[in-house]
């Protein structure tokens, strides 16, 4: 795909404005604190015209670096993918990805139906040379330096031979290497223990797999992960097949939910718990902000021609600007090209 951007200063983010769970304003909120952020960011709004510019017009910095393009449908939460390529060929997610595929913008991103958005991405971008299943990778709060590990696959196909978890293990050490600067990668492998006999044979001979492969690609292999090792630092990318990925990913989200709910509640109890929060203040804020996952929203599609993230459905605005930060951060450092060339290498 030949890059056509002209404002080569620019970094051009193409927006699918209609997905997702709290409407185009939510979205517009999140460009507007990207984009105070980052001084050289510019949108493809993706969407109904009128309802974009209804917000718009409230934001007038983000205006001026904003372009709307009208589309006429939109791809619902519950839409079956093959139901949305036959149909939503008019709809602001293939818009979006079509603006990526024909070179005007550098990374696109959508909240909407993730079946449907993988399924358009293929189709539209196609996979790179040598990838047999594209991956979602997300970033997930850990006790590390950095905040977060890498987890894929978190649902882009709940199917997963040795020889995909092999290649989500190499695009995993891509991600992190060329995104997040981690030099050499440490990989573990998620199963139900951490003993070699435990687990399908899918994961011996992936395991195996993926062992034979540490030296010659730069990463440290660490063996069998439990679900509990996710948020610790054993691993810089862990791998597993998109059913599990994204069951466990849905946990860890309810589970961080419920931990803030019932620390607010056990706060709020009397009088002195109330001043212990007051006093408090700084130590949990700072607790909020290491187990909010949308600090670290927007999961990216591994394997494809071009980079797509996919912000999650229920996204405020605090995790839709941390969806543009990701992409942003991974075109100032040339991600999609340096993942490009090493797939090539896998054909």
């Amino acid at each position: 795909m030949d890059n056509v951007i002209e404002k080569k200063d620019r970094i051009v983010i193409s927006v699918d404005a209609m997905g997702g769970d709290h409407g185009v304003s939510v979205i517009v909120d999140g460009l507007q604190k990207a984009s105070l952020r980052h001084q050289n960011l510019e949108f493809l709004i993706h969407g109904n015209k009128n309802h974009i510019l209804e917000h718009l017009e409230k934001k007038p910095k983000l205006h001026a670096i904003s372009t709307i393009v009208n589309c006429r449908t939109t791809i619902e939460m519950e839409e079956k993918p093959s139901v949305a390529i036959r149909n939503g060929k008019d709809s602001s997610m293939w818009s979006a990805l079509a603006e990526l595929s024909n070179g005007k913008a550098n990374i696109a991103v959508s909240c909407g139906n993730t079946g449907a958005l993988m399924a358009m991405a293929m189709l539209q971008l196609r996979k790179a040379p040598g990838i047999n299943r594209p991956a979602i990778a997300v970033l997930w709060p850990a006790r590390n330096s950095r905040g977060f590990n890498i987890v894929l696959d978190a649902g882009a196909d709940i199917k997963a031979d040795a020889d995909d978890l092999l290649q989500y293990a190499l695009m995993g050490v891509a991600y992190a290497r060329d995104g997040f600067d981690i030099q050499k990668p440490k990989v573990g492998l998620l199963n139900v223990g951490t003993e070699i006999h435990k687990g399908r044979n899918e994961l011996h001979e992936a395991s195996l797999n993926i062992a034979a492969n540490q030296q010659s690609n730069g990463f440290e292999f660490v063996g069998y992960l439990e679900g509990s090792d996710i948020p610790s630092g054993k691993a810089d990318v862990i791998v597993t097949d998109g059913f599990t990925g994204n069951v466990a990913l849905k946990t860890g989200e309810g589970t961080a939910s419920l931990i803030r709910e019932l620390l607010k509640e056990s706060l709020s109890q009397s009088i002195a718990s109330r001043l212990g929060a007051i006093l408090s203040i700084s130590s949990l804020k700072q607790l909020n902000k290491k187990i909010d996952p949308r600090n670290v929203n927007g999961g990216i599609f591994l394997g494809l021609n071009g980079i797509v993230i996919k912000s999650h459905g229920g996204a405020d605005a605090i995790g839709v600007a941390a969806a543009i930060n990701l992409a942003h951060q991974l075109e100032i450092l040339g991600f999609s090209r340096k993942l490009t060339s090493k797939f090539n290498r896998y054909s």
